[in-house]
């Protein structure tokens, strides 16, 4: 249902205009709330990250995010239409608006940041690239690998990466390049590769899809930062603001210990963090052009940030992926949101 706020924003939203910027790429909140869902950029199919289920439904740590935007916006985690997008469609996909939010690990880079026309909102998971390789090989680390050949996804930050990895190390490879995830893990599978190489949580995603996941082992090596987060077009600082702080209010629930199963009882919590995020003192949803209980509903619909990622990659799934980096900063990880105040 349309609030008044909202049918507000929609008869505004054919005179509002950023210079340099056309209005429909400027009312991304607008365009949402009159379809009645998010229309969102995810993978062609990388468990735990973002895959369909059995019953077609998609899931994963990215998928959390787009739930997270389409409760916030719309107070409702379903509304979401979920485009799947390789490696190379992605972008152009996000720029062209066939969608709202690229939600699909993908590495925040200098030139994607100031050349694409496009914005990251934040961080969801702080990865590295690694290498895959069959146990009976009996390699421990990535200077074993000289003359390797290498299978790898194009359009991908790993194709630089590794090309750089080796060059730096005086060691030479042959690169077997693929389309997709799906062809990498088949092409390894197959032995037209002695290696796989991708982010590490994506390499832990594709060894479960293998005949015998543990033939194959991943090397502890990590040659780069690969900083994954949603992306969105420039030139709707609004749209911007409601992606980044939807991520944010799931860590900040984290750290206040507001989960999915008590988030009803802490709305009397007397904690001013906590009356602030849920919408008990003030509306800090406002500036977003979303109403007070916005993050209320991405907690109660979605969860906080560890519930989300320890359903989808972490130890209580099959994944098993440690926090390690990706704990919160309090806890000797990378994981930091701003204040909600």
């Amino acid at each position: 249902m349309l609030t008044k706020k909202h049918l507000v924003l929609l008869a505004s939203a054919g005179v509002v205009t950023l210079a340099g910027t056309s209005t429909a790429n400027a009312a991304t909140l607008e365009d949402t709330i009159e379809r009645g869902a998010v229309q969102c950029g995810v993978s062609d199919g990388l468990p735990g990250f973002s895959a369909p289920d059995g019953d077609g439904n998609w899931q994963g740590l990215d998928v959390d995010v787009c739930r997270a935007v389409a409760a916030a916006v719309l107070g409702d985690a379903d509304a979401v239409n979920y485009i799947s997008l390789n490696a190379v469609e992605r972008f152009t996909a996000l720029q062209s608006g066939e969608v709202d939010l690229l939600s699909r690990n993908t590495t925040w880079t200098t030139t994607r940041d100031t050349t694409l026309g496009l914005n990251f909102a934040g961080v969801n998971f702080y990865d590295g690239i690694g290498f895959m390789v069959s146990r009976d090989l009996e390699i421990s680390g990535a200077d074993e690998l000289d003359g390797a050949a290498i299978c790898i996804q194009t359009g991908t930050t790993t194709e630089l990466n590794v090309a750089d990895y080796f060059r730096a190390n005086d060691m030479q490879f042959d690169p077997i390049v693929f389309d997709t995830s799906e062809q990498t893990v088949g092409g390894f599978q197959a032995g037209r590769c002695d290696v796989l190489t991708s982010d590490t949580s994506q390499l832990a995603a594709l060894r479960i899809q293998l005949d015998d996941p543990d033939g194959a082992v991943i090397l502890p090596d990590i040659i780069s930062k690969e900083p994954l987060g949603p992306v969105v077009r420039q030139g709707d600082d609004t749209w911007f603001n409601i992606v980044k702080w939807s991520l944010f209010a799931m860590l900040n629930a984290e750290e206040y210990g507001v989960t999915s199963e008590n988030v009803d009882d802490m709305t009397s919590s007397e904690n001013p963090d906590i009356a602030r995020l849920l919408g008990q003192d003030g509306n800090y949803g406002e500036g977003m052009g979303l109403e007070a209980d916005w993050a209320y509903n991405i907690i109660s619909q979605v969860g906080n940030y560890a519930e989300s990622f320890d359903r989808n990659v972490g130890m209580d799934s099959p994944l098993e992926i440690e926090r390690g980096a990706n704990a919160l900063w309090n806890q000797g990880g990378f994981q930091y949101a701003p204040p909600i105040r």
